[in-house]
């Protein structure tokens, strides 16, 4: 019988505090005692830095190496892709701004409507609104937390149960997301096997998906990393310092770089 425990690993490339809050995921905060608690696949977790180590609490074995292993990516080599990232001027110092943001692999399901919500919005309404979709849909796992509701949970809930979700125009386009991917008109499956022009494709069937929305599910949700979502920060970036594109180094790996030149350029002026 598993018992919940803490698991200790090495810090390996991951600050947590950064992975967790620079814009992929909207269901962590930060604790009185300067741990990060979440809910990610039904499962509660805390998140503690603690220097040369990070401490899992509240997780199985079996819990950190079928979840909580993947979901921080930590089998991918990012000493190796920041080192090659050393190549080019700007990213090297984008890496020594922010070092140790990996990539989230999310539930897609989650990452498709929380990219829905986030479009035209800011991050502490994103949360709220997520919050709210989970504590009204979700299930009640205790400690306050709560599960991601399925697409059929919010398809039966319809665009009146969304109402006290204050989501505004974004209800329409959650509830074709809930119907599409729950008749398999949407294929999470045949996203997962394509490549990142096709899971696109996919993806934009739902109403309001499109391209960075979509982009950023198949990065965040797929862990397609090459997939490269474009706001208005990525945007700023490209014209100023990157009008051919980015750079050969980040062939293959396109939305890593993009994380790590995102935050840094968001707070480079802070």
């Amino acid at each position: 019988m598993n018992r919940k425990l803490t698991k200790i690993i090495p810090k390996n490339c991951l600050d947590v505090a950064l992975t967790l809050d620079c814009g992929q995921s909207f269901r962590w905060k930060t604790l009185p005692d300067g741990g990060i608690h979440g809910v990610a696949y039904g499962r509660a977790l805390t998140v503690y830095d603690r220097g040369e180590n990070i401490e899992f609490s509240g997780c199985t074995d079996e819990e950190f190496e079928n979840i909580w292993r993947k979901y921080f990516d930590l089998d991918r080599d990012y000493a190796g892709i920041c080192a090659s990232f050393g190549s080019d001027p700007v990213l090297a110092e984008a890496v020594r701004f922010c070092p140790g943001i990996r990539i989230l692999r999310q539930e897609p399901w989650e990452a498709l409507c929380s990219f829905i919500i986030s479009q035209n919005n800011n991050i502490p309404r994103i949360k709220g609104i997520i919050g709210r979709l989970c504590e009204s849909l979700g299930d009640d796992i205790g400690g306050g937390d709560f599960t991601f509701p399925s697409a059929e949970r919010v398809l039966e809930a319809g665009i009146d149960g969304l109402a006290p979700l204050r989501a505004g125009f974004r209800n329409k386009y959650i509830i074709d997301a809930a119907l599409k991917v729950a008749n398999g008109a949407v294929d999470f499956k045949k996203i997962e096997g394509s490549g990142i022009e096709e899971g696109a494709e996919e993806l934009k069937k739902i109403k309001g998906v499109g391209d960075k929305v979509a982009a950023c599910v198949l990065l965040y949700g797929f862990g397609k990393v090459d997939a490269l979502p474009v706001d208005v920060w990525v945007k700023r970036i490209l014209a100023e310092t990157y009008p051919e594109g980015l750079p050969p180094c980040t062939d293959g790996v396109r939305g890593i770089a993009q994380q790590y030149l995102f935050h840094w350029r968001r707070h480079r002026d802070e």
